[in-house]
C-alpha cells in the first residue's frame, strides 16, 4: 500500500552524517507496524500522533524563544521557557537539572550577552558543555540548536568562530540533534546600519545575502523540533536575495533616515570582508515566506 503524503511533510537538509537527503518530518508513528522497525534501525520517531511532550527552550524569553514557545504551546506541548530570568542558567548550571527533568526535546536559542571575541567563545563553550551534559543525564532524545548560515566560512568573525565551536560540541555528543542555520534576521538591519555608520555615511559591502524574518525562523524551528532529528544541518533563508548595501538603503528609505549608504567591497561586516558566498545558503535551503518589503511596511504602521 502506498502512503499519500502532503508535500509539506518532506524537508531537505544538509549534513555529512546523513545518508538520505530527504527525511520524513512530523508523520505520526500511529503506523504501529512501522515504528518498531524504525527504532531498531536507530531512527527517532514520535510514538503517537498528538503526543504531549515536554520541550525546554534555552533562551526562551528572547526574540526567537518567545515566538517558538508560543507556537509549540499552540500545538499542545508543555514548554519551559528557560533563561537566567526564569532561574535557569547554562553558565553556572543553576536550575538546569530541574528544568530538564522529564524533557524529551531541548531547543537552544540562547545568545551571548557580549560579542567580544573571548567572551562569546567562553559563553558558547561553557553553555554548550553544561547543557549537553545535563541533557545526557536527563535522557533528552533530541537537541535542536539555532546557528548561522556561513558560520563555517567567516573565520575572521569571532562570533561565527564561537558558533562553530558550539556546533562541534553538539556533533560530538551522543544526543541526536538538528542544527538550524538561519541567515541574518530582518530585525538586525538597524544594528547592521549603526555598526557601519560614520556620521551620515554608512559603508557596507555589496555582497549578496538572503535575510529572513524572525517569524519564519520560529516557524522553521517549530517544524524541526517536532520532526525527527536529522543529525545534520538544515539551512533557512529569506525568500529573496539582496546586496547588503541595498538592504540597508531600503531600510533607511522606509524609516525616513537621512543617512546615505555607500557600497564598499572592502567594508567589513563585524570584522570580516564578504563575498557573494559568505552569508548565502547552499543548495535547496528552506525558504521563509515573509518578504522584506512587507516587513518594512509593518514598521510604518
Amino acid at each position: 500500500m502506498k502512503l499519500a503524503l502532503p508535500r509539506a511533510a518532506w524537508t531537505n537538509f544538509q549534513g555529512k552524517s546523513n545518508r538520505n537527503p530527504t527525511w520524513l518530518q512530523g508523520f505520526s508513528a500511529s503506523l504501529g507496524a512501522i515504528s518498531p522497525r524504525f527504532h531498531k534501525q536507530g531512527h527517532w520517531w514520535p510514538e503517537s500522533r498528538g503526543k504531549v511532550m515536554k520541550i525546554v527552550i534555552i533562551g526562551g524569553t528572547g526574540l526567537i524563544g518567545t515566538k517558538l514557545a508560543s507556537k509549540l504551546r499552540q500545538k499542545g506541548h508543555e514548554v519551559i521557557a528557560a533563561s537566567p530570568s526564569t532561574g535557569v542558567n547554562t553558565i553556572t548550571g543553576e536550575g538546569l537539572d530541574r528544568a530538564l527533568s522529564g524533557a524529551e526535546i531541548v531547543v537552544d536559542v540562547a545568545n551571548s550577552p557580549s560579542f567580544e571575541d573571548r567572551a562569546v567563545l567562553k559563553f558558547f563553550e561553557t553553555s554548550g558543555r553544561n547543557l549537553l551534559a545535563a541533557e545526557a543525564a536527563a535522557s533528552v532524545r533530541h537537541h535542536v540548536a539555532l546557528s548561522v548560515v556561513g558560520v563555517d566560512r567567516l573565520s575572521e568573525n569571532g562570533y561565527f568562530r564561537a558558533k562553530l565551536v558550539q556546533e562541534s560540541l553538539i556533533k560530538a555528543s551522543k544526543i541526536s540533534y538538528t542544527i538550524l542555520r538561519a541567515t541574518q534576521f530582518f530585525e538586525f538591519v538597524g544594528g547592521i546600519v549603526d555598526s557601519s555608520a560614520d556620521g551620515q555615511i554608512v559603508r557596507l559591502s555589496p555582497a549578496l545575502f538572503q535575510p529572513v524574518a524572525s517569524d519564519d525562523v520560529a516557524a522553521a524551528l517549530a517544524d524541526v523540533t517536532l520532526g525527527g532529528p536529522v543529525n545534520g544541518i538544515v539551512e533557512l533563508a529569506g525568500p529573496e536575495p539582496f546586496t547588503l548595501d541595498d538592504f540597508a538603503r531600503q531600510y533607511l528609505t522606509a524609516t525616513k533616515d537621512p543617512r546615505k549608504v555607500v557600497a564598499d567591497i572592502h567594508a567589513r561586516y563585524f570584522g570580516a570582508e564578504l563575498d557573494d558566498r559568505s552569508l548565502t545558503p547552499g543548495q535547496n535551503p528552506r525558504l521563509g515566506a515573509v518578504r522584506f518589503e512587507d516587513w518594512l511596511a509593518g514598521l510604518r504602521q
